[in-house]
Order: C-alpha cells, then sequence, then structure tokens
C-alpha cells in the first residue's frame, strides 16, 4: 500500500486546484466502481451499488492539502502570498513550494531583529529563481502545495499532504476490497476540504445519503507536551465521538464499535477539541444524515511531515471494509 500513498502524498493539489489529484485517483477506483462521475465542484465520485436491502451511504475523503496562493509580485521578481487553509508561519520559513506548472520556490521570510520570533504569513515571500516582475514564471492567483518526499521508517510514514491523501488511500483499498455490499455506496473523493468542507458538502446536498462515513486524520496526544488526547499512532483508528463541528452519531460510533470488536479490530475513540470533517457537512446536507469519521491518528498535522502508523492506516482499510460489507442496524 506504501506505493499507493507515497504516490498520492507527494503529488500537487492545493484547495481549488485538485484536478492532479482526480487524474491520479480514478485510474485506481476504475476497475471497481460501478459508476464514476466528476460534479460541478471538482468532486470525483465512484459508485458501488449494493443488493438493495441496504441505506444510501456517501464515504468522504478529501483530496485537497492546504497551500499558498501569489497575491502580488514584487519588481524584483518575489512572490508574497497568501494561504490557502490552515499554514502556520512557524512552518514556513526554508520550506519548498511547486506550483501546477512545476515551477519551484523557496520560502524565506524578511529581516528578524529578534530571532526568537516568528514573522507572520505576510512578511514571508517565495523565492522562484526570477531577477524582476517581467520574467517570473507565475503570477498572482497562482497557488502552490509543499513539498517533501514521502519516507518509510519501519511502520511509521511520513510526508505532507497525509491529511487527507492517507483518507483517500484508505478508502481506495477499502473499495477494492467490498466484494459485495447491501449499500448503495458512494465513495466521494472531495475538494475544498480544508477552506470550509464545501466539496463534501455539495456532493452531500446532491447525494442526499442516510448515512455518511468521513475518512480523515485527526491528531495525537503521544508527544512532549501535546494537548491531552486518549489517541496514540499505532492503537489503531479512532472512531471519532466529537470534534469542535460536529458531534457524531451515537448509533453509527455504536455500530463501529461493535464492527471493530467483533473483526478484532484494535480502535480508539476520539474526542477532538479542535477542527473538524466532511463528516460535519454530511450531517447537516437537506434533512441531514447519521455522520461519523474514521480517524487516521497523525502527529504534525499541517506541517510538511505529518507523520502516522501504517498498521492503523491497514486497520482502517478493514474497519471501512467491515462497516461497509455489513447492514447498518443505526
Amino acid at each position: 500500500m506504501n506505493d499507493l500513498i507515497k504516490k498520492l502524498v507527494e503529488a500537487y493539489g492545493p484547495s481549488g486546484f485538485e484536478e492532479q489529484m482526480r487524474e491520479l485517483i480514478r485510474p485506481e477506483i476504475e476497475p471497481y466502481a460501478d459508476e464514476i462521475s466528476v460534479d460541478a465542484l471538482g468532486n470525483l465520485i465512484a459508485r458501488k451499488k449494493g443488493d438493495g436491502s441496504g441505506l444510501k451511504v456517501m464515504v468522504a475523503a478529501h483530496m485537497d492539502e492546504i497551500g499558498v496562493m501569489v497575491s502580488h509580485v514584487t519588481k524584483e521578481g518575489f512572490l508574497r502570498f497568501t494561504n490557502i487553509g490552515g499554514v502556520f508561519p512557524h512552518n514556513l520559513m526554508g520550506s519548498r513550494v511547486q506550483f501546477a506548472n512545476g515551477v519551484m520556490g523557496v520560502i524565506y521570510c524578511d529581516k528578524l531583529e529578534d530571532r526568537g520570533k516568528i514573522h507572520p504569513l505576510n512578511k514571508h515571500f517565495i523565492d522562484v529563481g526570477a531577477s524582476s516582475k517581467e520574467d517570473c514564471p507565475v503570477r498572482v492567483g497562482d497557488a502552490a502545495g509543499f513539498v517533501r518526499p514521502f519516507m518509510a521508517q519501519g511502520s511509521r510514514l511520513t510526508a505532507k499532504s497525509m491529511d487527507d491523501r492517507i483518507g483517500c488511500a484508505v478508502a481506495i483499498e477499502a473499495l477494492k476490497r467490498l466484494k459485495a455490499t447491501p449499500h448503495d455506496v458512494y465513495f466521494v473523493f472531495s475538494v475544498q476540504e480544508e477552506v470550509g468542507t464545501r466539496g463534501a458538502q455539495t456532493a452531500a446536498q446532491a447525494l442526499n445519503p442516510d448515512v455518511g462515513i468521513a475518512v480523515d486524520v485527526t491528531t495525537t496526544g503521544d508527544i512532549p507536551e501535546a494537548r491531552p488526547m486518549d489517541v496514540s499512532l499505532g492503537k489503531g483508528p479512532a472512531i471519532k465521538v466529537k470534534d469542535a463541528g460536529m458531534i457524531a452519531h451515537a448509533g453509527l460510533v455504536r455500530l463501529m464499535r461493535q464492527r471493530a470488536e467483533e473483526s478484532g479490530i484494535p480502535f480508539q475513540l476520539e474526542v477532538l477539541l479542535g477542527g473538524s470533517t466532511d463528516a460535519r457537512s454530511i450531517q447537516i446536507a437537506n434533512g441531514g444524515a447519521a455522520a461519523g469519521c474514521i480517524s487516521i491518528p497523525c502527529r504534525y498535522v499541517h506541517s510538511q511531515s505529518e507523520t502516522l502508523d501504517a498498521d492503523d492506516v491497514e486497520n482502517g482499510v478493514k474497519l471501512l471494509a467491515e462497516i461497509l460489507a455489513n447492514p447498518l442496524a443505526l
């Protein structure tokens, strides 16, 4: 599965610019889906037909990643930029970014009088090797994603954009393993999650599912001075109970726990104090849906070195496939 993960996490795809991600994911799912479509916002949707006895289920994993967008080009050819999603200034200096046309850039900042402090976002710039505004190979409005190679050390996997390319990998692998299901399942590889779960909202409004399951990452409490949280790497996928944007459907939480226990799949329970996922948009679309989330524990979220455990990923695939292969009595 590492080959698939590497392909996804190293690819370009900031929020609103997910075309390359769609082209990577589509051939992975085409042999296993009964129907494939792309909606007006750019969500890639793969339908797996059930036997007619189940429910309509939407599984959402977002294709987009955090990034930056050029807001101004100086006369010397340096790029000022704004954020796309949750970009933290303390992760920026020295980072490399890539634009859709392949141009690479290095992020640095204005002179620091006090090296113990960090400049805000608007005091950073991108150097793409231009000597003037006229010979700059990118323009205002162009978006860039961060560049960092995938790394595997034993079971620990590190890369930029594990959030949420790892959710995409889990959904792809679960679709491949799902030989039969009673449900009409729509695997939605959504866009623009990092700027407000916009893709999932439009997909849920159109599909009107009975049940929604997001697959995303969550933070952990197992690093020095972490906010206390009962989620750690290597102890199984986390079944979301609550986050800052939603309270998961209690019946779906019970069912996820039941399926995990019956199948001997290790799991954790997640109460996240900040942030939310595509499950929030599914939960409140139209008349509402029973929504929840399978979260892959991840350290250093929204950095260029997001780190997780391969065993949690594999068990996340098993749990999602087990849920979809059986009745959903909520």
